[in-house]
């Protein structure tokens, strides 16, 4: 989301000029790439850019290539094979070893739906949202590179109709919570879509006022998370104004913003204070509670809970992480931040940490 944003902003600031622009999406990848599925590149007429589509070695072909679907004001697919030992082929040598297709999309500023307008919209509510690019097209009436934000089946049928097999891809993405690529027959004619999921930013609630909360709330800022600090806010510095959404006093009885995509730190380094968060958080939906602090500490907590008629549940158990954080060795607070946003990714993305060098099998999932 983070890298959506930027490309957002950075196109708000060329619309107060008359420069062109294009927009690059990453819609297939066959085995390994260095970015996945919906990585996007934002391309101006004068060469600016922001975002991206691989580690730097497809960004100067795809530059120039946005360049002439400026000029030509019309979409392409642009496949890119690194597995092949091709002297003409772009990223050859450099071990990539998958085949990636990149959509460029000129955007046509007085459009309806353009995608970065798509994106935008997208971008407003607070859920999982599903947006369907056209990346091929023989219908007569629907355009390749159009890009459409789903809302419900109703609106998808009528402007696809017949498109039965789309609203199914749409219902399995969110399902699976994974973009693919299908194709989708409207009657006489067929179509080939990107049908992405796009989940909202991670939402941190960091409720402790020490120092060490800043290592933790700057590092999360660079993700493009949105923060929410529970502390005295007489007590804290500038900065977790600035990085934060949200300031709330440790004594409100105001909960913050709480979804699936939530996930708090109690680090008050205050036994009293974090037992009452604790009990607070238990009694919301929040997917993850993560308790600084040894385990020791945590189980005396799980005995006051009892004897306050609040025993913990199997499914409570499951969702609290202490002592929290993945085990690198952690002594700073630097890394101690690291490690809790660690396993915060890992949380999220449904994996288990570990050393990718035994992994079995693939990084990412093949589709």
């Amino acid at each position: 989301m983070k890298e959506i944003n930027t490309i957002i902003e950075v196109y708000e600031q060329k619309k107060q000029t008359e420069e062109r622009c294009a927009l690059a999406t990453v819609i297939r990848v066959d085995g390994s790439s260095y970015r996945r599925t919906g990585a996007r590149m934002f391309v101006s007429e004068s060469g600016q850019w922001v975002g991206g589509i691989s580690g730097g070695c497809l960004e100067g072909d795809a530059l120039r290539r946005a360049k002439m679907a400026i000029m030509q004001d019309k979409p392409s697919v642009v496949t890119y094979d690194t597995t092949e030992d091709d002297a003409h082929q772009i990223g050859v040598g450099l071990g990539c070893n998958g085949i990636i297709d990149i959509l460029i999309t000129p955007i046509t500023r007085d459009a309806t739906n353009h995608p970065i307008q798509v994106l935008a919209k997208a971008r407003k509510e607070r859920k999982p949202q599903v947006i369907i690019t056209v990346v091929h097209s023989l219908h007569p009436e629907i355009a390749t590179g159009q890009v459409v934000l789903y809302e419900n089946d109703h609106k998808l049928l009528d402007l696809f109709p017949k498109g039965k097999g789309l609203v199914e891809a749409v219902e399995t993405v969110f399902t699976r919570k994974k973009s693919k690529l299908t194709e989708v027959v409207l009657g006489d004619h067929s179509l080939v879509c990107f049908v992405e999921f796009i989940p909202p930013p991670i939402h941190l609630i960091v409720q402790g006022g020490n120092y060490d909360i800043y290592p933790l709330l700057r590092q999360a800022k660079e993700l493009g998370w949105i923060l929410t600090v529970v502390a005295n806010p007489k007590k804290l510095d500038r900065l977790a104004f600035d990085l934060s959404r949200q300031i709330i006093p440790s004594k409100s009885e105001e909960l913050p913003l709480i979804d699936e995509y939530t996930a708090t730190i109690l680090m008050a380094h205050d036994y009293a204070t974090d037992l009452r968060h604790l009990h607070s958080m238990l009694d919301t939906h929040i997917p993850y509670i993560g308790l600084l602090g040894p385990r020791k500490r945590t189980l005396k907590m799980y005995a006051d809970l009892i004897k306050s008629d609040r025993p913990l549940t199997v499914h409570d158990e499951n969702r609290i992480h202490s002592p929290v954080g993945l085990d690198i060795g952690a002594t700073s607070p630097e890394e101690i931040a690291l490690s809790i946003l660690a396993e915060i990714v890992t949380f999220f993305s449904g994996r288990v940490g570990g050393h990718l060098k035994h992994r079995e099998g693939p990084i990412h999932e093949r589709s």
